[in-house]
């Protein structure tokens, strides 16, 4: 009926400083989907080929896990940089305390991608890691990530699968569901067709020279992931999805946090679109999802947010119906990827949830058409959930 899956689905940040939960890194195993024999494992990156760089602003409750987790990796990289953007709780020396290199800039870069560039121009290895600092991973996700990059020279990116840590309040279990639909179902597909429409921004991998030329992380847009994976593929390069490589971010849990994780990712995406549109028009899978997706952000949402309840009552209430008759084709893949993970009543649980998170992705992308489009009000400040 409407977006199942934020077209920005593969997500930004959500800060969180009250809830920083060392996770449990003995589950990483059972957790992660059972790896493909022979997939990914042929060549393996050195260890001093690879930089972390870890963007971080008032990440006191978290950075340190993402920090330990990533230097206890089964390939653990020659640097982790963490920019600590300013913060005022700590973030800088809780970092420097669990093993990270900290860069403190003389003022706030103003964005994610302002301060991952800050990074990017200290890197002298040949890969480059960007990883949130509310992240955590599984021992050995960076092993299993960097695989493609290493096999194949025409892959600039790699993005693995995302799980988030908590899942107990109804947006973190609105996003449980829409992660396992979308890095279950709709991320092979892209993967399968070679163009995944996101090299996530919590946990990617790069090839630094790729990254370098093109330009870094860009601050023209609110969502610099997208408009990178989006670059690279009009430069003629490859970017792959790994589901065995797994990581944990934070996920919003209240509608403050949530909201403004949706107003970046909603503006974010019609800012590429526009930016970007003429470019992707000639890599048809890429176009057409990408069609399809901002078709349905608009037509979609409309009749979900305003026909349909029109409709119930001008018609009949049984019109309301229409809101859960596509449930069936959700529960399919969900339930399969909760099955693997032995959380199927966890995922059950959740389907609730999930209905009310893509009936508020509707409003804020309904939003952000109105303001960028028509009003052409683009979004400017980088939110980082504060």
């Amino acid at each position: 009926m409407t977006t199942s899956v934020h077209p920005h689905v593969e997500r930004d940040r959500a800060d969180d400083p009250t809830r920083g939960l060392t996770h449990d890194l003995t589950r990483d195993r059972r957790d992660r989907p059972a790896q493909r024999p022979g997939r990914h494992r042929r060549d393996r990156v050195p260890a001093d080929d690879l930089t972390v760089v870890i963007p971080a602003y008032d990440e006191a409750a978290s950075v340190a896990d993402t920090v330990r987790s990533v230097l206890g990796q089964t390939t653990p990289p020659a640097r982790v940089i963490v920019i600590d953007d300013c913060s005022t709780d700590g973030t800088g020396e809780l970092a420097r305390a669990a093993g990270a290199e900290v860069i403190r800039p003389e003022q706030n870069t103003g964005s994610k991608a302002g301060a991952q560039n800050l990074a990017l121009a200290q890197v002298t290895t040949a890969y480059t890691m960007a990883i949130d600092a509310d992240t955590t991973l599984a021992p050995d996700a960076i092993e299993l990530l960097l695989a493609p990059l290493a096999e194949d020279e025409s892959v600039a990116a790699a993005c693995g699968f995302v799980v988030p840590r908590h899942v107990s309040s109804v947006w973190e279990r609105g996003r449980y569901v829409e992660y396992l639909l979308s890095f279950t179902f709709y991320k092979p597909t892209q993967d399968y067709y070679g163009k995944p429409l996101i090299a996530s921004g919590c946990f990617s991998a790069y090839r630094t020279e790729v990254l370098r030329e093109a330009g870094g992380w860009s601050e023209r847009t609110r969502a610099e992931d997208m408009d990178l994976t989006w670059t690279f593929y009009q430069r003629g390069h490859r970017v792959r999805f790994v589901p065995e490589a797994v990581c944990y971010p934070i996920e919003p849990h209240d509608l403050d946090f949530m909201g403004k994780q949706l107003k970046r990712w909603s503006h974010g995406f019609v800012q590429n679109v526009r930016l970007h549109w003429r470019g992707i028009l000639p890599l048809p899978f890429l176009s057409t999802v990408v069609g399809v997706a901002m078709i349905d952000a608009l037509v979609a949402s409309l009749v979900y947010l305003f026909v349909l309840p029109v409709l119930a009552v001008v018609v009949s209430p049984w019109v309301l119906a229409a809101y859960v008759v596509d449930v069936p084709a959700i529960l399919v893949p969900v339930l399969l990827a909760a099955r693997r993970r032995g959380e199927v009543g966890k995922a059950l649980a959740s389907i609730p949830a999930f209905l009310v998170l893509r009936t508020v992705n509707g409003v804020f992308m309904l939003r952000a058409l109105w303001s960028e489009v028509v009003l052409r009000r683009p979004l400017l400040v980088y939110e980082k959930g504060h």
